[in-house]
């Protein structure tokens, strides 16, 4: 089953159908939050924030045009690592699914720390220095779309979870790996999670997996369709 062309952005719409819809900041945030998670985020943007503002009128407050596009806005969030298929995902999930005004979220977690060992800290620098590099990369390729990488420690699905919630995410986009032919009888721990994900995230969630080079295309998995090919 295959498609080419306009016709991903129609699969794209027929999925999103039920759904709810350069300056460089220098500084990069990593602290510690409650419950011993820690955060960071970045954000790349060739604008100024817009301050959304208002008259009165009749005794009642009208939002600006800018800000009335604002809210039209889609947040497409993409769960990153170092791995070759997250970067597929993420730029597929840049072509394919934000459009100009839309925010992509870059959200990497990292795994939480056991004991009171000191590696933490290196994975923060080298989680940031991951964020900077693909945030970057995004904004060097489609500058019209507002960017922004979040690094935060914890459970992983809980997390991503969590993240779609508090920022309201409209697309869910992840990397599904291709199947081991040694677990037959029993799912992978990454499948497990992309496969809860699907089924929990408060938003379309798609897994994404780029064919071999001979082949082409990409797989998509959804809660209705499991990997169907995208010849795009």
């Amino acid at each position: 089953m295959g498609s080419s062309g306009g016709s991903s952005e129609h699969f794209l719409r027929q999925l999103s159908s039920s759904d709810g819809g350069g300056g460089l900041q220098q500084e990069w945030e990593y602290g510690g939050l409650g419950g011993g998670s820690r955060r960071g985020s970045r954000r790349w943007s060739t604008r100024k924030k817009a301050r959304a503002r208002g008259h009165r009128r009749g005794g009642g407050f009208c939002r600006t045009e800018e800000a009335a596009a604002a809210a039209g806005r889609k947040r497409v969030m993409v769960v990153v690592d170092q791995s070759s298929g997250a970067k597929h995902a993420m730029m597929w999930a840049l072509t394919h699914v934000a459009s100009k005004g839309d925010f992509l979220t870059l959200l990497h977690v990292l795994p939480p720390q056991s004991g009171s060992g000191g590696g933490g800290r290196g994975g923060a620098v080298d989680a940031s220095a991951l964020a900077n590099s693909l945030g970057a990369l995004c904004k060097a390729c489609k500058p019209e779309v507002e960017v922004e990488a979040l690094v935060i420690q914890g459970p992983k699905l809980s997390t991503v979870l969590s993240q779609v919630k508090k920022l309201e995410a409209s697309v869910l986009v992840l990397s599904q790996r291709k199947p081991s032919p040694f677990c037959c009888f029993m799912r992978s721990s990454s499948e497990a999670f992309v496969e809860e994900c699907i089924s929990r995230a408060e938003c379309l969630t798609l897994a994404v997996r780029r064919q071999s080079k001979g082949v082409g295309g990409y797989l998509i998995s959804t809660r209705w369709q499991k990997n169907f090919w995208l010849l795009a």
